[in-house]
C-alpha cells in the first residue's frame, strides 16, 4: 500500500470521526433527530375515570378560602337586638370553621358593658338566656366611632392607611368568597350608620365594582337585615354577586321577641329564622336554596327577596359552607395510609417488648423492691375523614427504544458510501499512476514520433 492509499484511508477515518461528531450535537440540540424522543408526562389516578376532571378542577382552582364581614350600624340600648344580630352570625360562621383572623367584626356599640345591661359582659338573642353571644372568645376588630362609612368603605376596597393593623384588613384575592353581613336602620336605597351618617346603593356598588377589578373576591353572599333592605342591592352591576335582604320596598323588618328583664327586643326575625335553620340541619349537606326557602312572610311578617341574574351557579348547587364554612382541603395517599400503620405496629411491638422485661426482671428480684415499669403509647389524635377525589399522581414513562442511537441505520449506510467511494478513489489512483500516467521521458518520445 503507497503513500497515496494511506492518505485516502486517513481521509476516511476523518470523515467519520466527524459524522459522528455532527451526529452526537444533532441529537442533543434537536432531541429526535438521530432517533431519540423526549419522555412523555401523562396524568393518571390509579383507575378513576376523574383524572381529567380532578387535574382540571385543581388547576382552574375555584375559591380556596372563605371571610365573613358582619357589620352592626346602629347605636343606643333600645338597638340592642342589632348587636345580637351580628353576633349570632359571628358565633355560626366560627363553629362552622371560618377562624377570627379572617372574620372583621364591626359593632358600633359595647351592649355587653352597658349600665342599662343587668347581665354585665354578656349578650343574649334569647330570652331563656341560655347562650352567651359574648363569651371569652370574641375578637371585636372597629368598636364604637370606627364603625363609620369611610372605614367600611375601606375595608372592602382595601385603602388603608399604612398603621391599620392586618387583623383590621379584609387580606382577600380573586379565589376568596366573601359572606357580608348588615343590620341596623335604613330606607330606600341607604343604610344609616350610628343615625349620623348613610351609605347608598351606589357607594355599595362602586365598592364592590372596585373590588372586582382589583381582584378582592370570587363569589359575594350579600346579606341585609333592615328595612327595605331589597333596595339596597338594587344598583350592584358586579359580577359573581348574590344578594338577600328581609323586606323589600315600603315594608319594615321586625323583631321577633323581646326579653323582659332587658326591656328591649333581642333578636330581629330575618335572623332568628337564619340561625334556627343552621342549629336544625347538618349545615355540609344543605344549599342556599334550601335556605332561602325558610324565609316566609307569614315568618319574618315581611317579604324577602334576593337577586341571583349577577351570580353564575345555580343555587340549588351552592352549599350553605361556600360562604358559612371553611374551605380546608388534604389529600391522603395511600402510602401515608401505609406509613401510619406501620408507625402503630412498631408502637405496639416496643409496648410488648418492655412488658417482657418488666416480668422477667419481676420473677428474678423477688427481695427486691418492685419497680413497675409502664410505657405509655404517645397520644394519638383519631382523624376521620371521607376521600372525595382520588389523589392525582405524575407518571413519567421512557422507552428503551427512544433512547440515544448514534449508530443507527442512516450512520451505518452514511459509513458504507463513504467507504465505497474512498476505496475507488484508491484503486483508481493507483491504476492511473501505474498504467495511465506517462513519465517525461514517455511524452519526449511521442513527441519525436509525432514530428
Amino acid at each position: 500500500m503507497n503513500k497515496t492509499t494511506v492518505r485516502f484511508y486517513l481521509v476516511f477515518l476523518y470523515a467519520i470521526l466527524v459524522l459522528y461528531i455532527g451526529g452526537i450535537e444533532d441529537a442533543i440540540s434537536h432531541g429526535g433527530a438521530m432517533g431519540y424522543e423526549q419522555p412523555k408526562t401523562n396524568f393518571y389516578n390509579g383507575g378513576n375515570g376523574k383524572a381529567d376532571y380532578n387535574v382540571e378542577h385543581f388547576f382552574r382552582g375555584e375559591h380556596t378560602n372563605n371571610w365573613a364581614l358582619l357589620v352592626c350600624t346602629s347605636r343606643f340600648w333600645f338597638n340592642y337586638r342589632h348587636i345580637a344580630n351580628v353576633l349570632g352570625f359571628y358565633r355560626t360562621v366560627k363553629k362552622l370553621g371560618i377562624p377570627d383572623s379572617q372574620i372583621i367584626l364591626m359593632l358600633a356599640d359595647d351592649m355587653a358593658c352597658n349600665p342599662r345591661n343587668s347581665y354585665a359582659g354578656s349578650i343574649f338573642n334569647n330570652e331563656n338566656h341560655k347562650l352567651n353571644l359574648y363569651g371569652d372568645n370574641i375578637e371585636v376588630d372597629y368598636r364604637g366611632y370606627e364603625v363609620n362609612v369611610e372605614n367600611f368603605i375601606r375595608v372592602l376596597t382595601g385603602r388603608h392607611e399604612p398603621e391599620v393593623a392586618r387583623s383590621k384588613r379584609l387580606l382577600t384575592d380573586d379565589k376568596s368568597n366573601i359572606l357580608i353581613f348588615l343590620t341596623g336602620h335604613g330606607g330606600d336605597e341607604f343604610l344609616k350608620f350610628q343615625d349620623n351618617e348613610e351609605i347608598s346603593s351606589h357607594d355599595l356598588a362602586d365598592a364592590f365594582k372596585q373590588m372586582w377589578e382589583k381582584k378582592r373576591y370570587h363569589e359575594i353572599l350579600f346579606m341585609v337585615d333592615t328595612c327595605q333592605a331589597n333596595t339596597l342591592y338594587t344598583r350592584f352591576n358586579s359580577p359573581n354577586i348574590l344578594a338577600i335582604g328581609s323586606s323589600k320596598f315600603g315594608e319594615n323588618s321586625y323583631s321577633h321577641h323581646s326579653d323582659p328583664e332587658l326591656g328591649v327586643a333581642v333578636i330581629d326575625r330575618f335572623t332568628y329564622y337564619t340561625l334556627e335553620f343552621f342549629e336544625s340541619v347538618d349545615p355540609h349537606n344543605v344549599t342556599l336554596y334550601q335556605l332561602f326557602n325558610t324565609y316566609s312572610p307569614q315568618k319574618l311578617q315581611s317579604h324577602s327577596e334576593y337577586r341571583t341574574d349577577l351570580f353564575n351557579r345555580p343555587l340549588d348547587q351552592v352549599p350553605v359552607t361556600d360562604f358559612f364554612g371553611s374551605v380546608m382541603r388534604a389529600d391522603l395517599t395511600p402510602s401515608t395510609i401505609v406509613n401510619e400503620q406501620q408507625k402503630d405496629e412498631k408502637v405496639e411491638k416496643e409496648e410488648t417488648t418492655v412488658n417482657n422485661n418488666n416480668n422477667n426482671n419481676n420473677n428474678d428480684n423477688n427481695n427486691n423492691n418492685n419497680y413497675n415499669i409502664k410505657r405509655q403509647s404517645p397520644k394519638t389524635k383519631q382523624i376521620s375523614y371521607r376521600i372525595t377525589e382520588k389523589p392525582t399522581s405524575i407518571q413519567v414513562k421512557t422507552n428503551k427504544d427512544n433512547e440515544l442511537n448514534l449508530f443507527n441505520s442512516k450512520f451505518i449506510a452514511s459509513a458504507l458510501i463513504f467507504l465505497v467511494v474512498f476505496g475507488l478513489l484508491s484503486w483508481s489512483s493507483d491504476f492511473v499512476k501505474s498504467k495511465l500516467i506517462l513519465n517525461t521521458n514517455d511524452l519526449k518520445d511521442l513527441k519525436s514520433k509525432q514530428n
